[in-house]
């Protein structure tokens, strides 16, 4: 089943079994399913929004509906990437250079984890800011090129990427909003959860 088809639904669908990784123990060998699909069912279980887009201009349309439908039009952004600041400028979505007055993180992101349905990020990211440091919003902009299948092969990538530069505080946003599922990661994890949005953009 194409990524598409798994969110919107149509064409001919196959039998499956009703087995899938909602019902399947955690510690049993995972189900053969594309990685596109097995990161929006972790990521969702996670308590992420996730929005695909096809093209730029529904990313605009997209971060311009989050903003009106969250009210932030009117609050502090924290960002890093100058290109992201340049991409949503004409929002006028106002920019603070310190954190601690920020309302949302605006971000790139190192890869898309389907194995938990994480973020991973690094210090080009967030530099040596801590979660909990991170404001509690946060809009995460993305491709689909980013997905990988485990948090190890994401070491991988970064380790050839960067080569004698590898970037420090490797971590990844992995606990957002409370579900009936996440429950009882957030009895433990609740400090760092964080409400966010992922910006998915098609590059393939």
């Amino acid at each position: 089943m194409g990524f598409l088809d798994f969110l919107f639904g149509g064409g001919n669908k196959k039998k499956r079994s009703k087995e899938t990784v909602q019902t399947r123990g955690e510690h049993m060998p995972d189900l053969k399913i594309p990685v596109d699909e097995k990161f929006t069912i972790q990521f969702k279980k996670n308590g992420g929004k996730f929005i695909y887009c096809d093209s730029l201009d529904e990313v605009h349309e997209a971060f311009g509906n989050i903003l009106k439908e969250n009210q932030w039009e009117s609050l502090d952004f924290y960002c890093l990437n100058d290109a992201l600041r340049e991409r949503f400028s004409s929002f006028g979505t106002r920019f603070t250079e310190m954190l601690s007055k920020a309302n949302i993180l605006l971000t790139t992101c190192e890869h898309l984890v389907a194995q938990n349905g994480s973020i991973l990020v690094t210090s080009n990211q967030i530099r040596e800011i801590k979660l909990t440091e991170l404001p509690d919003n946060i809009i995460v902009m993305a491709t689909t090129s980013q997905l990988i299948e485990s948090i190890g092969e994401g070491l991988k990538l970064i380790k050839k990427k960067y080569k004698g530069q590898i970037p420090t505080n490797i971590t990844t946003l992995k606990h957002f909003q409370p579900t009936q599922e996440n429950a009882k990661d957030f009895l433990t994890y609740g400090s760092s959860s964080k409400h966010l949005y992922l910006l998915l953009l098609e590059d393939l």
